[in-house]
């Protein structure tokens, strides 16, 4: 065989193997990731969805592809995020950051398998038939976030028991602000709590709500699950710190910003769990077949260093069941 020829049969082998790839690449399964929140403030969420996805064999970029699409608090993108994730097309949805994204993945599509975290009622918001058989094309993770504020408001009566007015932070612009707000005033009602509320969904409105709740010795403020709250949790630790308001939020991540207290599910591992859900669509599983998941595992989160600076006390009780001390 001649050099030029060889020379030749080598530049064709070249570009066979690039093609071959590609189209074993294409012919992976896809999942469309969509989420509420942004990709900056969320690596660790995507590692435990990633973590999930092992446990059924499937690994980012080897065998399936993920397409990520953030909405970076911007809930009204979501709608047109989710439409885009579909053209692509994609063989399952997961969705992130509150019962928006499951709505626009829902509006989006009404057969491909969506997997989806909800913060409210499943059931009594119309995106499932029950948790045992959701029915449709949709199942996930029931995040009982409304249940568990009582539980919340509670930790911050056993903080303060001279505590008689509470206050709430909500975001206008989530369009589960309404539900939002009448959950914490049923968990206010129970707790025999005044409840006052004030609203950010940006950085400056965040600014003048925590300057306006300065000053009350015996007050204390709930920040419910919210996707720019979660992304905005660094500042809002700083500012709380500032002007000495102490907080509890739904988050881990928040108390390890900052923030004095957290309560709530362990995200990392609802995370975790969705993965292995959209795995097992995957594998051939039907959502009509796979009920929702309510979480077991909460935690309970105090950070000890913000409590001194704060200048609280923390009770010996409160102290003995939190999960984690951050000093």
């Amino acid at each position: 065989m001649r050099r030029r020829e060889f020379s030749s049969l080598l530049g064709g082998t070249a570009l066979v193997r690039p093609l071959a790839a590609e189209a074993q690449q294409r012919s992976a399964p896809v999942i469309g990731f969509l989420s509420a929140r942004s990709a900056a403030e969320s690596a660790h969420l995507v590692n435990a969805f990633r973590r999930g996805l092992a446990e059924l064999g499937l690994f980012d970029g080897q065998n399936v592809t993920v397409e990520y699409s953030w909405a970076d608090s911007q809930y009204e993108r979501l709608p047109v995020q989710a439409a885009d994730l579909l053209k692509r097309p994609v063989d399952v949805v997961v969705a992130f950051g509150g019962d928006m994204t499951a709505h626009a993945a829902l509006s989006a599509t009404k057969t491909v398998p969506i997997v989806a975290v909800f913060i409210g009622d499943p059931v009594a918001n119309g995106f499932i038939a029950s948790l045992n058989r959701p029915g449709g094309n949709v199942t996930g993770v029931s995040n009982l976030n409304a249940v568990i504020e009582s539980k919340r408001l509670g930790l911050l009566r056993e903080l303060n028991p001279r505590m008689a007015d509470v206050g709430a932070l909500l975001n206008p612009a989530s369009p589960t602000f309404a539900a939002q707000k009448k959950n914490i005033e049923d968990a206010a009602r129970v707790s025999n709590l005044t409840i006052k509320f004030w609203n950010a969904s940006t950085d400056d409105e965040l600014e003048i709500a925590f300057e306006s709740m300065a000053g009350n010795r015996d007050f204390a403020l709930l920040v419910p699950a919210d996707a720019y709250f979660a992304s905005a949790r660094a500042k809002m630790a700083a500012l709380a710190l500032r002007h000495l308001v102490p907080t509890i939020h739904s988050l881990r991540e928040a108390a390890v910003a900052g923030a004095l207290m957290s309560y709530g599910n362990d995200l990392p591992d609802t995370y975790r769990l969705i993965g292995t859900y959209a795995g097992r669509i995957i594998r051939g599983e039907k959502p009509v077949d796979m009920p929702v998941i309510q979480p077991t595992k909460f935690e309970f989160v105090l950070n000890l260093k913000t409590a001194k600076a704060l200048g609280l006390t923390i009770p010996a009780g409160v102290l003995a069941i939190a999960d984690e001390v951050i000093e």
